[in-house]
């Protein structure tokens, strides 16, 4: 109508947000709940185990605990790492306006918030057998621990696919009883997967850790960083390869890995000039790969079942 169109818009409110909506976004940026990757990252691998422990679609609540048990995993592992890193993140591009460095959310909300995540995660595991619930404990241990390593050491990249890798042999747990060799395994290429493709998201922060004396793959590798990283997803795909042939999984897996290889390639070839937003394009198209490997599984079991 009319009448509608040439109406003067009327002024946006100069009112500030209730408190508590404020605060509620201020940890939803906290635990990156706008940003999803983290948690599809940590998604895939964990339902390849529960696929390949229950041979098939898992019973519904173990699907339903460990899905929601890793947001909320990576949601707490999100916080304690800004708590860790508040002196480094500040002096990183990419980091400096995060919650905690900004001052909109003090270092004391931010550990209750993540001991808040934490006990939720726990509830939800106490509703599985003994051996996954002990298993639990060691997993928030890695996860808590992780954030303080780029202080110390080159190698906390290894250590996050250690830390948030913990799912595979739970979900092996939480479906059999207990932990076979290839869960092992599965936990193996999960850890070379995400030494990998957080050595991308490292390299997007080299220029800034190396001023501020962080540590990283990225750093280690230096100027053999692509080499390294080559190996790192080869190394991946033996693994992968491996768990096919002692799972005795079929063409739809074989197939999976093949287009998951050529999606790595296409990875190496957008970020060959190692440049920051190329880099975190290659780190963001991992999701698909992780995706790629899980549809195989699936599918495989879906198709074999009566």
């Amino acid at each position: 109508m009319a009448y509608e169109r040439d109406a003067s818009p009327l002024p946006a409110s100069s009112e500030p947000p209730p408190y508590w909506r404020d605060r509620l976004h201020q940890y939803w940026q906290l635990v990156r709940g706008d940003r999803p990757i983290g948690w599809l990252l940590l998604l895939w691998p964990t339902w390849w185990g529960l696929w390949l422990a229950a041979e098939g679609m898992p019973p519904l609540w173990p699907l339903v605990v460990f899905s929601l048990g890793v947001w909320l995993t990576r949601s707490a592992g999100c916080v304690i790492n800004d708590y860790a890193d508040r002196w480094l993140d500040g002096a990183v591009e990419r980091t400096r306006d995060r919650p905690l460095v900004s001052g909109a959310v003090s270092g004391r909300e931010a550990l209750a918030v993540f001991a808040v995540l934490t006990l939720v995660a726990f509830a939800l595991v106490l509703t599985m057998n003994r051996l996954t619930i002990y298993m639990s404990v060691v997993g928030v241990l890695l996860a808590a621990s992780y954030p303080y390593l780029k202080r110390h050491t080159y190698l906390p990249q290894v250590y996050l696919g250690v830390a948030f890798g913990w799912g595979i042999p739970m979900a092996f747990a939480a479906i059999t009883g207990n932990v076979p060799a290839i869960a092992w395994l599965l936990y193996l290429a999960n850890i070379f997967w995400a030494t990998a493709y957080d050595t991308w998201y490292a390299m997007v922060d080299r220029d800034d850790d190396l001023r501020m004396g962080a540590k990283s793959t990225a750093i280690l590798f230096g100027d053999m960083d692509l080499i390294a990283l080559g190996v790192l997803y080869a190394c991946m795909l033996c693994a992968l390869l491996l768990v096919g042939r002692q799972a005795g999984l079929g063409i739809w897996y074989w197939a999976a890995l093949l287009v998951a290889a050529g999606l790595i390639a296409y990875e190496f070839r957008i970020a060959r000039s190692r440049g920051r937003d190329v880099c975190f394009r290659a780190f963001l198209h991992n999701h698909w790969v992780g995706a790629t490997v899980f549809v195989g599984i699936a599918v495989h079991f879906a198709l074999i079942k009566p």
